[in-house]
This record gives C-alpha cells, structure tokens and sequence, in this order.
C-alpha cells in the first residue's frame, strides 16, 4: 500500500495498492520535489473513467514503469472531481501546449507547480520512453524546461478576471435570446437530434434553454428541438432500456452505442428537463423517463447516510459495457424462443449487433403495441442483469451533484405526486446540511431585506433546514462514508445546493431551506466576486494555484457563475433583494457576449435570462393547511413561465418577504401573483390561478 491507502476518494484508493509510491495533493509533495531536485508528474483521473483504468492497468500497476516514476519522479494522483480547482488549471494547460485534453491527465511540472509538458493516455512503451525523455531534458536542458513551464504560466495567468458586467451592458435580452435560438438551429442535427456530429453528449442545458424560451414565447422550432432530442437520447443505447438513466454520452451520432459510465450530474439535469418538458406538453413519454431516471438515482446511487453516490463505472469484469449488452441468443436463453424474438426485435437486438463481438445496446425506437408484454419481458431481463456482475461505483457525495438531484427530485415529486421522491431530496439536503455544511464566517444575508428571518424551523410550513441559518455558510465539496472530506467547495457547491435548496423550498414550503441557501449565496457574494461582475471557481481564501480558475461556460454541468446568477435570481424573487438580482443580471452579462456565436457553451445562462427576463413570476399561496391550499399549491408548480418560484405558507408568516402581508380572502386560501413583488389581485380557485398564471 502507498500513501493513498487513507485517501477518502475511491479514484484515490482505487491506486492505493499500485507499485506507483503516489502522493496526494500536499505541501508535502511539493517540498519532497524540491528536496530531490526531481520533476512533480500529475496524473488526474476520476473513478468512472474508462481510460484511466486502462492507464492504470498497463503502467501503475507494472512494476518496471513503476520503478521510473519513484526514481525519476515524485508522482501526485488526483481526482478530478475531488478537487475541480486542480483539474481546471492544469487543464487550460494541456489544452494551450497539445490543442486538446481529457482524462487521465499527464502533466510534468516543476517543483513549483508551472507545467511544462502535458498529454492525456499514454500506452505504456510510449509511457515509459517518455518518462525517460522529460528527465533527460531536466537534467540536460533544465533552464529550457522550467523557461517553458513559466512561459505557459505566464501565458495563462496574464488575462484579467473573465467578469460579467464589466464587459457587456447587461444580461442577454429578448433580441439575444431569439440570436441565440437560431444559432442552436443552425448547428442542429434535424435527422437525429442534438447538435453537432458524434460523439453526443446529452445538451442538458440548452435543452432547458429551449423549453423555457417556447413556454416564454411560444416558439415552436425551439420546442421541437428540443423535443426530438430529448425523444432521440432516451430511445437509443444512451438510456437504459432495462434499469433507467443516461450514460455519460453517445459515441455516435444517433444516439446508439454509448459511454457507459453514468454520472449522477448528467441525470439529476436530465431527470429535472424531461419533467419540464412534461409539464410543458403533458407528453407522457417525458413523465415515463423522469421518474425512471430518479428511481434509478434512488436505486443505485443512494448511499447509507441519504446522500448520492457520484457515478458507476463503465466497466464490469475489466470490459466496458459489458454489464449491458446482450446478444439475441441470451435473451432466449432468459426470455425462452418466442418472447427472446420478441425482444430482440423490440430493443433492436441483430445477428451482426451494434456493440462489441456481436452484442447489441438496446434501444427503443418505438413504444410496443403490447405494453404487458413488455412491461413483463424487461423485468425478467432487469431480473437477470441483476445477477451479472454489476460496474464499480464511486461512492462519494459531492455536494454540487446533490444540489442538482435536490432540485430533480423535489420537482418530480410534486409533479408526479410521488411523495417519496420529495422525501429523499429532504433527506439529501439534510445530509448536505449536517455533512458538508458550516456558518463559521460571514456577516449576514445581505442587504435590502434580503435576509429571511430566524422563525420557528418546525412543522409543515416551515420545516427543513435551519441550523445554518442566513449568515454565510461554508461547504466543503465532498463525503464518503459518512466522513467530510477535507476540500473546500467551489462556486458549482454553493450555487447547485443554493439552487436545491430553493427549489425544495418552492416544493414543501420549508423556510430553513431558504435561510441555508441565503447563507450559502452570501458566501459566493463575499467570497467568488471577480470584481467586475463575474465570480471565480474559487473562494478568495481557498489554495493557491498557478492560476485562480474561472470558466463562465458550461461544461457537463452548468458553470458556476450561472448556476449562481440562477440561484441568485430565485432569491430575489422569495425576498424582494435588490442586491441579489443586480448580481444575477451582472452575472449574466458574459452570456450576451457568447449567445449568438456560442450558445450551446452557455445554455444554462441562457435559460437564467429567459427567467430574468420573464421576471421571474413569484407566486405566494396563503392558507391553513388542506385540500384547498394543496390544490393551488399543485397548480402554482404547473406554472411553465420560466423561472417561477413559489412559496406556500399559513396566514401571518413573515419568513419569507413573498408571503408577508398576504392573507387568505374571506377564509379562503389565496394564490397572489407577482413579478418584481407587485401583485395583481389574489385568487382562490385553480381555474383562476391557471389563468393568472398564463397570462
């Protein structure tokens, strides 16, 4: 064992029996490459990584490559989901010095952390030749070596902060959002879905962006986009037919053949667009493949202590996919010869298959005439791949992801009167709360009676949360076990778990979850700001690297400086903060450079602006408890107006600033429609909620 055997990431632990003598990210290694006098090689990887164990397999568990890493090297292994910082930096420059980048990540480094050679996989003759090759230049051509290292950090490091409104007037408005439609239609596949050529990772974001820009406008090209993709991903190879949920991406064109890792971030997201995309057409496919995703989050990465797991493996038994694919002769062989042939037919399953040595990815062109048999044949075959030996999973709980799922989950479960799912996003907030939170610094939530009062954390209104109450609130990003991790969060952390927990609240009506949200939105105002309207990925007190990263696009998830002008916005909206929608609107103002040219890279800005521009709506609903105040509440989370928040309380609350001074009408609940916290005139029936909310 080396020194990652008391790591708390299972990447980490996954190398700790490798001959490879790795360091973890520390001073420690740092001083240990200064005393040798020897270069730092950084490998970043993640456990769901296909490649990454193949580059484990072939050089950090051989003994002879080994052996040249000890001798030649003082070697850190990092996950990037542990530490995103790390990743982000190190990333930029291996994309500067090679065009391109991925994982594993290979950097060789200074002792002083300045890259000066950068790559991603490497077979292991090519390894090794070039372990040999960097330290012949070390020791042979050193003042080149380290001269380079510091002309990329110097490169990298000499652009100011990225900001927001410093640069661009304002967020995107109505002209740059129809700009941005057009250039989503413009690199659309219109025989496939999706955008672009292969390989397809699923546009989670921009999705968003094109339901919330049809329910604002009415545009049909936008929600027919947005449509036949969500309809073309969760047909093909990428979802799972059997078991539900998304792999990581398609690597074809059509959907077919994916990636088989499956990530938590990727279905929380999609899991919470195909429930719009319902309550937006009422199409019960959409519903169908919601609630399949979250049942598969709950099945198969919930953890003991209620949080989720971070992703399951592509690989079983040291092969990809093989946990998934079936030939035709196995599904007689469980199905027997009539129903085999039937499935075979029904999941597209071939002599030829469309996978690896004859086996095939199911898909579902097609809904069966015969739902039964369907229904009956995929639960004996889930029934039987339950006895396969199922992909390793990642078992930590990064709090970012579980924001994500708090938000898919919580709405789910509203729309679908699915009571339990609602359940397991308060259990996920609470073990974020208890776990990863803290409120040892910060001075308040604000200005401008943006702070939500302390108030009574019990019953049905104002339950959930509480303990962190509205000073500013510190994350650290992951757990494992049980057990924090010792890494801070990112902006992605409080701004994914702000925009959890405000969606939570919009669900049950719990006045804790806006106080640790409030907490949490302060911190990024005090601690990420930029200076000129954007934020960084990092607090001002986190580590310092090479460079303070900061990326406004979106990547697999949405960037942190929009995923914060989005909480931000729905904020403002429960409290009437001025200071915190001026943030939102400044965030979003990088946005409007990027969206006619580059909209698929800031879609989750994009959806933030159709909600600023839209408002957002803010719907406050006052009435004892019952039926009646159920009713209205229920058709209040209908509203498709983008960014709708809502808040439900008992006559007199004053928690939350929406609900003050509004009372029921003539011992009726009522339902008061705002936007900007100017109301029209309260209503008591559905029909004329659904009115007021359409109109």
């Amino acid at each position: 064992m080396n020194r990652l055997k008391d790591a708390t990431s299972p990447y980490l632990l996954q190398h700790a029996d490798n001959p490879v003598d790795w360091w973890e990210w520390s001073d420690e290694a740092f001083a240990e490459a200064r005393r040798r006098d020897v270069p730092i090689l950084l490998s970043v990887g993640y456990a769901a990584c296909h490649w990454c164990h193949v580059m484990a397999h072939q050089s950090f568990e051989d003994g002879p490559t080994a052996q040249l890493m000890n001798s030649l090297f003082v070697n850190i292994k990092v996950d990037r989901e542990e530490r995103p910082d790390v990743d982000a930096v190190y990333m930029e420059a291996t994309q500067a010095m090679t065009g391109q980048g991925g994982w594993p990540m290979t950097v060789f480094m200074t002792p002083d952390g300045h890259p000066f050679y950068c790559g991603t996989y490497f077979p292991r003759p090519q390894f090794q030749g070039l372990l040999n090759a960097i330290t012949k230049a070390w020791t042979e051509q050193r003042d080149e070596v380290v001269g380079q290292g510091r002309q990329v950090v110097e490169a990298l490091t000499s652009r100011g902060p990225i900001g927001g409104g410093a640069q661009a007037a304002q967020a995107p408005d109505e002209e740059r959002l129809e700009a941005a439609v057009r250039t989503l239609a413009g690199s659309y596949d219109r025989a496939r879905g999706g955008f672009g050529g292969a390989p397809k990772f699923p546009p989670s974001m921009a999705l968003e962006f094109l339901l919330r820009h049809n329910a604002r406008t009415g545009d049909a090209e936008a929600l027919a986009m947005a449509g036949h993709t969500l309809e073309a991903m969760a047909r093909g190879g990428m979802y799972d037919q059997l078991g539900g949920g998304f792999a990581r991406y398609s690597v074809d064109a059509s959907w077919v053949v994916p990636h088989f890792e499956k990530m938590l971030y990727d279905n929380a997201l999609l899991a919470r667009v195909y429930a719009h995309w319902w309550r937006l057409t009422g199409n019960p496919f959409a519903r169908r493949i919601a609630l399949e995703t979250c049942e598969w989050m709950l099945r198969d990465l919930r953890t003991p202590e209620g949080g989720l797991a971070s992703a399951l493996d592509a690989d079983s038994e040291g092969v990809e996919g093989k946990f998934y694919v079936w030939t035709a002769e196995q599904l007689r062989e469980v199905l027997g010869a009539e129903d085999g042939d039937f499935a075979a037919r029904l999941f597209e399953v071939t002599g030829e298959g469309t996978f690896e040595h004859g086996s095939s990815v199911l898909q579902l062109l097609a809904d069966p005439d015969d739902a039964e048999r369907y229904e009956r044949v995929r639960d004996l075959l889930l029934e039987a791949r339950d006895r396969r030996v199922p992909p390793a999973r990642d078992d930590k709980v990064v709090a970012a992801w579980n924001g994500l799922a708090v938000a898919a989950l919580a709405e789910c479960g509203a729309l679908f009167d699915r009571p339990d799912l609602v359940a397991a996003a308060e259990e996920i907030a609470g073990l974020i709360e208890r776990l990863h939170a803290s409120a040892s610094a910060g001075e308040g939530a604000g200005a401008e009676g943006a702070s939500v009062n302390a108030g009574d954390a019990s019953g049905s209104d104002a339950g959930g949360g509480g303990g962190g109450g509205d000073a500013g609130g510190r994350l650290v990003r992951t757990s494992k076990d049980g057990r924090a991790g010792a890494n801070a969060g990112v902006l992605e952390d409080y701004a994914n778990v702000a925009e959890g927990l405000l969606a939570l609240h919009s669900v049950t009506g719990g006045v804790g979850w806006v106080r640790l949200a409030a907490g949490f939105l302060n911190t990024i105002l005090e601690r990420f700001g930029d200076g000129s309207g954007g934020f960084y990925d990092t607090a001002d007190d986190a580590e310092s690297l090479f460079r303070r990263p900061q990326d406004p696009t979106d990547n697999a998830t949405p960037s942190g400086q929009f995923a914060a002008a989005g909480a931000l916005l729905s904020y403002s909206a429960l409290t009437g903060s001025v200071r915190h929608r001026d943030a939102a609107g400044q965030a979003l103002a990088v946005a409007s450079l990027l969206a006619e040219k580059h909209a698929r890279f800031v879609g989750w800005g994009l959806a933030v602006a159709e909600a600023f521009v839209s408002g957002p709506l803010e719907v406050a609903i006052v009435g004892e408890d019952g039926d009646e105040r159920a009713a209205l509440h229920e058709a209040a989370l209908m509203a498709t107006s983008p960014g709708t928040v809502v808040s439900v309380g008992r006559p007199g609350t004053s928690d939350v600033p929406l609900l003050a001074g509004r009372e029921p009408v003539n011992g009726s609940p009522a339902a008061y429609v705002c936007r900007g916290f100017v109301c029209r005139m309260p209503v008591t029936t559905v029909v004329d909620l659904t009115r007021e909310l359409r109109g």
